[in-house]
């Protein structure tokens, strides 16, 4: 096992950063920004399976399904991350983005030793979360071998939900327990094995791609505005109102009181505006056009 890990690229030294405790400051920070250029090119090298897991992911939203990540560490962390991000950008139930991290919520903040080693740990996370088929599963894992997420994604592979691996290795044991897997081979990292680094910059615009590319096809954008925004302060309220005045050209006022009588809603008071209807219409209108103001205005159009 151990010559194993030591074959893995993300365990690799970098020929070009060997010399790096000899560096000044900015040579130092020189040397990982030249590193971090290379890691959207090897994101771009994976976009049709990344394209394949997004449609999964839609379906499974529109089945009642869940997007659910499960990493250990920093792969665990970028999960959650991403999850809890879902509820204030998109409106999304808690439930419907999971982010399940090795060792439990404390895991977040302080290593739990020993979590990611057993499999049957990833199971049992799974199980307690009531997985289905409905579900579509990511795996994270820079080095793609991590026993908890190997256990994970073979769960959720018996029970028939889509099973994702995302790794910075080829040929990942991870992948071998999935239905797909993303391989974004980024290279040695500039501190050896330091995965949060470049590995973990990928696997975030992954995740960021995947999250986001699933909630625009779900209806929950509008031209390239978040028009399902939860106002939940000021700060997102005034957004709100930026975003209608910018759809619908409504001075500040007015795009004011409609969000106002949209109960904060975009959705419904730029349906509203466009359409000059009242707010339980156009909460009727978005109804018939599964949630998409697109598609919504146009069945008044017509």
């Amino acid at each position: 096992m151990e010559e194993h890990l030591r074959s893995l690229m993300t365990e690799m030294r970098n020929e070009g950063t060997k010399n790096i405790d000899r560096m000044n400051t900015m040579e130092i920070i020189s040397a990982i920004n030249n590193e971090d250029l290379k890691v959207a090119v090897a994101v771009q090298k994976v976009l049709l399976e990344i394209e394949t897991v997004v449609e999964w992911a839609v379906e499974s939203l529109k089945k009642g399904g869940r997007l659910i990540y499960v990493g250990a560490g920093t792969s665990g962390r970028l999960g959650v991350l991403d999850a809890v991000e879902c509820p204030p950008t998109f409106s999304t139930p808690p439930e419907t983005v999971l982010g399940i991290i090795a060792g439990g919520k404390s895991a977040f903040v302080q290593a739990v030793e020993g979590a990611e080693d057993k499999e049957e740990y990833g199971e049992r996370d799974l199980i307690e979360v009531d997985l289905t088929a409905d579900d579509t599963v990511i795996g994270i894992a820079a080095s793609g071998r991590t026993p908890y997420v190997i256990g994970a994604l073979r769960y959720a592979k018996k029970i028939g939900a889509k099973a994702v691996a995302l790794s910075s290795n080829t040929d990942a044991s991870i992948t071998e327990a999935a239905d797909i897997g993303i391989e974004v081979v980024v290279g040695p990292e500039v501190i050896t094995g330091s995965t949060r680094m470049k590995a973990a910059t990928a696997h975030k615009m992954v995740l960021n791609m995947i999250s986001t590319a699933t909630m625009i096809r779900m209806g929950k954008v509008y031209e390239n505005l978040m028009v399902d925004v939860h106002v939940s302060n000021q700060k997102l309220k005034e957004r709100a109102i930026r975003i209608i005045e910018t759809v619908t050209d409504a001075n500040y006022d007015h795009a004011k009181s409609v969000l106002e009588a949209a109960n904060n809603q975009v959705k419904p008071a730029i349906v509203m505006i466009k359409t000059s209807r009242d707010y339980v219409q156009a909460t009727e209108l978005l109804e018939k056009a599964d949630g998409d103001v697109r598609k919504a205005i146009s069945i008044c159009e017509d």
